[in-house]
């Protein structure tokens, strides 16, 4: 070694180690960047995140000032589950028999004039609320198509010890959305109008169609079959075969259908404010978990992913109940924000173990069993904290779903040992494999991940 690779004798890698470590253990881990189509999905889908979440704002707020029922509100949840639960499914099996990139392409173009629809509406002297209800319910099941597919590209578009680095930057970029979003959707609805909402909304898809035109083609893998019902099956018979992965599904299911009070927003908001207010709330768990993204370089040393996921998911309960008793704005941001940041640790562990350790040719199929389970608890939890609120108050509705919350994690815990004993140290690269051969009985299992093309 020459001397200037040391001091003294000592390698200056070996001194500057303790404060690397240290670094690497706050900051997120930007290495995926490395890749220019994943920069290409980032940069489109942090474009058109944003204003997906201006319009995430602007539905529930207009259904509440045309009909002034926090029900109202709630059943509009209900709406997106049923065409949700329909596409899900068959997303996730498109996604694993057609070209990914080809399947994000036309339901983007779907969303926007989806949006141009709401933007129509809300011009009109009388917005009609059945118009609201019927956009909600397209975008939801366009949103049931593309998501698998949008899932299942990242694994391709990086190497498997960046996944990772790639999961939180997913987190730190949806994070971001979920903090501005709503803050300009709130000011927008104030200042222009909700119209004008919808519109930057129905822009911003332009972004994100331009990254997507850029992206390489992106063909199912050789393994893949045919688009089938029997496709659906093999999905389904392979997350069964894992416990593990069935516990990631349950316990994000138990936590958002008893924890999620997001249809109480407009109710909450018009007691300490008004449309401004609103935005802070839909804002505030993005704060908190856009913290815990940004310091995010942990998370590949922590390894017993399971319980990682049950304490953060019991975190959240626990941060409802403290929203629900606050009477102040800054404490009820502040428990939003609490509420947050342990949901992201949850879904950044959530993803890992997924991308880790599901064979590519079945990564489309188990996001869309993904995509139900995430997206059904939220919109029952609606539902639930809507109709509560209406017999007993919503004070009431939220401390007692934060409360059931806690619980249903520690039924979780104590029915699936799997999950909970899971080490990614003695599963990545061996679970998906034997468990994929266990599922399909006729095809070899493919390795965890591809290999990404190398960095440019």
């Amino acid at each position: 070694m020459s001397r200037a690779e040391t001091d003294g004798g000592e390698p200056l890698d070996h001194r500057r180690s303790p404060w690397r470590r240290w670094l690497r253990a706050i900051v997120v881990d930007t290495r995926a960047l490395r890749h220019r189509d994943f920069r290409l999905l980032f940069a489109g889908q942090s474009v058109t995140y944003l204003g997906s979440m201006i319009t995430y704002v602007a539905v529930p707020y207009q259904v509440f000032q045309l009909t002034r029922s926090p029900l109202a509100v709630g059943l509009l949840s209900l709406a997106e589950l049923g065409p949700l639960l329909l596409t899900a499914l068959v997303g996730g099996v498109l996604a694993d028999s057609v070209d990914r990139r080809a399947m994000v392409r036309v339901t983007e173009a779907g969303l926007t004039l989806t949006s141009a629809g709401l933007a129509a509406n809300a011009l009109l002297p009388h917005p009609r609320v059945w118009v609201l209800f019927c956009a909600a319910a397209l975008m939801a099941g366009l949103d049931g198509l593309q998501r698998p597919s949008l899932e299942a590209l990242v694994p391709r578009l990086v190497s498997r010890d960046e996944l990772p680095g790639a999961s939180a930057l997913q987190s730190l970029r949806g994070n971001a959305g979920q903090l501005a979003g709503p803050a300009i959707g709130g000011l927008l609805i104030a200042g222009a109008g909700l119209p004008a909402a919808y519109l930057v909304d129905m822009a911003s898809f332009a972004g994100s169609l331009l990254a997507l035109a850029l992206l390489r083609a992106m063909p199912p893998p050789p393994e893949a079959g045919r688009a089938s019902l029997r496709g659906i099956v093999e999905g389904l018979r392979y997350a069964r075969s894992r416990p593990d992965l069935l516990g990631t599904y349950v316990v994000d299911i138990v936590a958002m259908l008893f924890g999620m009070p997001m249809a109480l927003f407009p109710a909450i908001a018009a007691r300490l404010g008004g449309a401004r207010t609103l935005g802070l709330l839909y804002a505030a768990p993005a704060a908190g978990a856009l913290l815990i993204s940004a310091a995010s370089g942990w998370i590949d040393r922590v390894h017993r992913h399971g319980v990682a996921i049950l304490l953060a998911a019991a975190a959240w309960g626990a941060a409802i109940v403290g929203f629900g008793l606050a009477r102040s704005l800054w404490l009820v941001l502040a428990m939003l924000a609490a509420a947050g940041a342990a949901d992201m640790v949850s879904g950044m562990f959530r993803t890992t173990m997924w991308n880790q350790t599901i064979p590519d040719e079945l990564r489309g199929r188990l996001a869309g069993i993904e995509m139900v389970s995430h997206v059904t608890g939220p919109l029952l939890g609606n539902v639930e904290a809507g109709l509560l609120a209406a017999a007993v108050g919503v004070p009431a509705s939220v401390v007692s779903g934060g409360l059931l919350c806690v619980a249903g994690v520690a039924v979780v815990a104590l029915a699936l040992p799997a999950f909970r004993a899971y080490d990614a140290r003695g599963h990545a690269g061996t679970a998906a494999s034997a468990a994929s051969a266990d599922a399909s009985g006729h095809a070899e299992a493919s390795g965890p991940a591809d290999v990404a093309a190398q960095p440019d």
